[in-house]
């Protein structure tokens, strides 16, 4: 049998078909969609990584602020809850319950009208952050059960919440 009576049978042939054509550009599409999605979740998680690290970051800023902190007013004592009247900015507060504002938590943020914070812990505000906040909360705590909130100055225990956003 020669070439041309080969050709002639169908038995020869010198290419692809339309079908072969059109999977493998299925295939080959399948994967690059793949890969692009894979890449996309990537992005994702490191996007979000890197706000969580800095929202611990910050976090910690304000743990190390009030590490070495009374918990009360060494001269007042608990007579004041949150911070005295002498105390208008967090570089005057000299307790911890300081930083519950008056009995509301206080608010370190870039976004007010001047700028507040967020801040570190030598009470200076972090340059260059802006939408990022901290929230801070003093709770008085049952010494036996730090969830369970007892009046403003009634324990020894408190539990300061920060909230980073």
């Amino acid at each position: 049998m020669t070439f041309s009576a080969l050709k002639r049978h169908g038995k020869a042939r010198r290419g692809f078909t339309l079908i072969e054509t059109a999977l493998a550009t299925i295939i080959v599409g399948v994967g690059v969609v793949a890969i692009v999605s894979a890449q996309q979740a990537f992005h994702i998680k490191n996007n979000w990584s890197t706000h969580a690290s800095t929202a611990t970051l910050l976090g910690n800023e304000i743990r190390e602020m009030t590490l070495n902190l009374p918990r009360y007013d060494p001269v007042t004592g608990q007579a004041y809850w949150g911070s005295e009247p002498n105390e208008g900015w967090v570089g005057d507060f000299d307790d911890i319950d300081d930083f519950d504002g008056d009995g509301g938590g206080l608010i370190f943020s870039a976004d007010f009208d001047p700028p507040n914070g967020p801040i570190n812990a030598q009470r200076e505000i972090i340059a260059n952050m802006p939408g990022w906040t901290q929230i801070v909360e003093v709770y008085n705590v049952d010494p036996f059960d730090i969830t369970s909130l007892q009046d403003d100055g009634t324990t020894n225990m408190l539990r300061v919440e920060v909230v980073v956003t």
